[in-house]
């Protein structure tokens, strides 16, 4: 593709550098409509005639088609969920129109896409139909990025400190990457529900219309990122923690949870790794 440098006379034009060229396509590809990046590239290319246009749409158009199928791709593989409550053909245009105003700044596009909750907010049609979907995209991005968090193994003789220390001389580290992600909607419930199929849609459509909140609960262990609904005051205990607070001041932070029986269910989970002495 030969493209000239920037609009003006055509005897003012000089040829475009290879770099100039680079940004001009890209540009162009991000362009809103196939039209507007045709006649964007149309005013940097050299006159060729209507078929050196026509070679130059055809072209256009296989760079922006290719681009805004990598984008459904990755999202959802990102966001399995989101794409369910929309349906195929919503999540087409949203991935779309997510590509447009949010290219990608880096070359892995498995990174891409951490903005689509606050994108999905700021759209009234679709947040006003949906209240619970940016919330639900939330908690898919954290699921899909706690795959790349450092790895933990779990130091079992550390729980000995558990029996032998004083609460406030000891903390507890969790499973990296994890987080709880408080909601106004059933939020894990939805989740949970397009997953794996439980709690049933029907509980989850109820839970909505009784307006109940929950916090989603999301880490890793071993290899697989997990999903549970959040342990009443867990949101707060862990907040405590990862702000490497003591096991006493942490327990304080949430007097809803009930510790004794969190422990080992966060054990077995790999949810919490090791226990040290507070430094």
């Amino acid at each position: 593709m030969s493209i000239a440098g920037p609009p003006g006379g055509d005897g003012d034009r000089k040829p475009a550098s290879l770099a100039e060229q680079q940004q001009a396509l890209v540009r162009a590809l991000w362009q809103p409509r196939h039209l507007d990046a045709i006649e964007f590239m149309a005013a940097y290319a050299h006159s060729g005639g209507a078929a050196a246009l026509k070679h130059l749409e055809r072209g256009l158009k296989a760079y922006r088609s290719n681009g805004h199928e990598l984008a459904r791709r990755a999202l959802s593989a990102a966001y399995p969920v989101v794409e369910q409550l929309l349906g195929e053909e919503n999540f087409v245009a949203l991935a779309r129109y997510f590509w447009q105003s949010h290219p990608p700044e880096r070359g892995d596009l498995a990174q891409w896409g951490g903005l689509l909750a606050g994108f999905i907010a700021g759209l009234p049609d679709l947040s006003g139909a949906e209240p619970y979907l940016a919330d639900v995209a939330r908690a898919e991005w954290a699921l899909h990025g706690v795959q790349t968090a450092a790895d933990a193994p779990v130091d079992t003789a550390s729980f000995a400190l558990l029996g032998t220390c004083d609460p406030a001389s000891i903390t507890l580290v969790l499973s990296p990457g994890c987080l709880c992600l408080s909601s106004a909607y059933p939020v894990a419930s939805i989740v949970l529900a397009h997953l794996q199929g439980e709690p049933s849609i029907e509980e989850v459509g109820a839970r909505l219309r009784d307006g109940v909140a929950e916090a989603a609960l999301v880490w890793r262990h071993g290899l697989k990122p997990c999903l549970r609904l959040a342990a009443p005051g867990e949101g707060a205990f862990i907040d405590s923690l990862q702000e490497k607070r003591s096991l006493l001041d942490s327990l304080a932070a949430a007097p809803k949870l009930d510790f004794n029986a969190w422990l080992a269910p966060a054990v077995q989970t790999g949810l919490l790794v090791r226990a040290h002495p507070v430094t």
